[in-house]
């Protein structure tokens, strides 16, 4: 089945990815053409999340604190660290007042829908795989253990192209190494990613406040909030006679839950609070296979869009500060990251989008275009770049599979283009996107750390582009032979816009 990939996740298309055929997800002068927010945002007595940005200082902050209470406003937290502050209000004119306090940088609502707004996001069906019996007994359990295979591993064509099966057998990572999945929420109880997952650096930052009670990093709901559950078990799934192998099966994973319940929006404030508690909290790599909600771009001339950037930026720029490395997903919509004009029509995506035009210089997709960032897009079966993938000359840095269930067939016995993995309850499924991406350059990126623990992010970054496989620019583009999806790489075999500097090698990453 095939399913035609959303903008959201980076799974297949949507939140930024594509799952199963969709999954996560990500960045422009709204305002740039005379387009201004959506009439519906921003009407006393409908209360908005906001983000208020200052001086990392505290007396600076405990200032501007008393001033968002004299503007009807409530704080729910302050990152002192990095001077963001996340608050309510139902004043229409929250944002104004702040923006005029002494002090603040930037200041701006961060969606524009009320808070609880209803509504859903099509994330698409995945296509879940049933495994028989005879593959989870003892005698099979046992069988694969000794063989050091998993026992759906001839279906994952996916960790062949990176070299993962051959990787494992020098290094499966280590357990001082953590990638905190910044996404849905993580089943921890699938049998496997139970082995691997570690509770004690995960958290439901949803809302912007971290809550560390247990269970609270789960999906709100398993059946439609499984983006997250995916994405672990690519990254690290172990090798434990159940099910799949992860691209660093040795490795820990820990879940950042950020989306909202029923919505499944990523909001700036729980991505803030993700990026904030990961550093301070031990873990080394960060999975974003999203883009942050209501904006798939955000520009520097729109004023709540300025803030949320600026909120994004401080976060992930004190994450990376403190030695953690992020990889993030490119993006599903076929666009092309380094052209001059991109086309938006799916923004705002928690009220009624307005089409504008927006240069992604000026407009960043958050995270994935902030800086000291790793860029990941999407590839199928035949190593070529995915039908949806975004793509962008020194926009994407390296690719990996994501699948491409349209037109990349994968080699026998593996007869699905997309990549399988768990999800919720035990199941598995296979899912396609950028969103799938993301996680194996994670991995890979664990397993450096993992071989290399002093190593910095800036580094990881180096080597994950200096080992993969390059790519060669196709000829010509066009895969369905009507120009729905036509593309012209460019750039050389080494650095282009299709693969960045290549396809990721885990055997590389952990080898001598």
């Amino acid at each position: 089945m095939d399913s035609q990939p959303s903008r959201r996740w980076r799974k297949f298309a949507m939140p930024l990815g594509l799952v199963l055929t969709a999954s996560l997800g990500l960045a422009g002068a709204a305002v740039a053409n005379g387009q201004d927010e959506p009439a519906s945002s921003k009407k006393d007595g409908e209360t908005l999340s906001y983000v208020v940005n200052t001086e990392a200082d505290a007396g600076t902050i405990k200032r501007v604190t008393k001033e968002i209470k004299k503007a009807d406003g409530k704080v729910v937290t302050a990152y002192k660290q990095i001077g963001v502050i996340v608050a309510h209000s139902a004043n229409a004119d929250f944002g104004d007042k702040m923006r005029a306090v002494k002090g603040v940088d930037t200041a701006g609502a961060t969606r524009t829908a009320p808070l609880k707004a209803a509504g859903t996001t099509d994330v698409g069906k995945p296509e879940f795989v049933k495994v028989p019996k005879s593959a989870t007994g003892a005698q099979a359990v046992a069988k694969a253990k000794a063989e050091g295979k998993e026992p759906l591993e001839s279906l994952q064509w996916d960790k062949r192209v990176i070299r993962a099966d051959k990787a494992s057998k020098i290094s499966e990572g280590s357990k001082d190494v953590t990638v905190g999945v910044i996404d849905t929420g993580v089943d921890d109880t699938h049998p496997d990613l139970q082995p691997n997952f570690a509770a004690g650096q995960s958290a439901s930052c949803v809302g912007g406040k971290a809550d560390t009670s247990k269970g609270a990093w789960r999906p709100f709901d398993p059946a439609n909030d499984y983006h997250g559950t995916h994405v672990a078990g690519i990254v690290a799934a172990p090798r434990n006679g159940v099910g799949v192998a992860g691209a660093a099966p040795g490795v820990k994973v820990a879940s950042l839950k950020v989306s909202e319940e029923e919505t499944s929006l990523f909001y700036s404030e729980a991505v803030v609070c993700a990026m904030v508690f990961a550093a301070d909290n031990g873990v080394e790599i960060t999975n974003n296979s999203y883009y942050t909600d209501p904006w798939l771009f955000n520009c520097a001339d729109h004023e709540d869009q300025a803030a949320i950037a600026d909120a994004v930026n401080r976060a992930t720029k004190y994450a990376t500060d403190k030695g953690v490395t992020h990889v993030s997903s490119a993006g599903n919509s076929s666009h092309d990251l380094a052209a001059s004009e991109i086309v938006d029509d799916t923004s705002p995506n928690d009220t009624k989008p307005v089409e504008r035009t927006v240069d992604p210089a000026e407009c960043p997709d958050l995270p994935s275009m902030l800086p000291g960032v790793t860029s990941v897009s999407s590839t199928g079966a035949e190593d070529g770049k995915s039908y949806f993938s975004n793509y962008g000359l020194d926009e994407v840095d390296v690719s990996a599979p994501g699948g491409d269930r349209r037109y990349q067939t994968p080699e026998d016995p593996a007869k699905d283009g997309g990549v399988l993995s768990t999800m919720p309850e035990g199941d598995y499924a296979y899912l396609q996107g950028t969103s799938m991406a993301g996680p194996q350059v994670a991995g890979v990126a664990a397993l450096i750390k993992s071989k290399h623990p002093e190593s910095t992010p800036k580094e990881i970054a180096w080597r994950l582009k200096a080992q993969a496989k390059s790519v060669t620019c196709p000829e010509e583009y066009d895969p369905d032979g009507k120009g729905t999806y036509k593309a012209d790489c460019t750039g050389l075999k080494g650095n282009n816009s299709f693969y960045g500097h290549g396809i990721v090698d885990a055997l590389a990453a952990v080898k001598k």
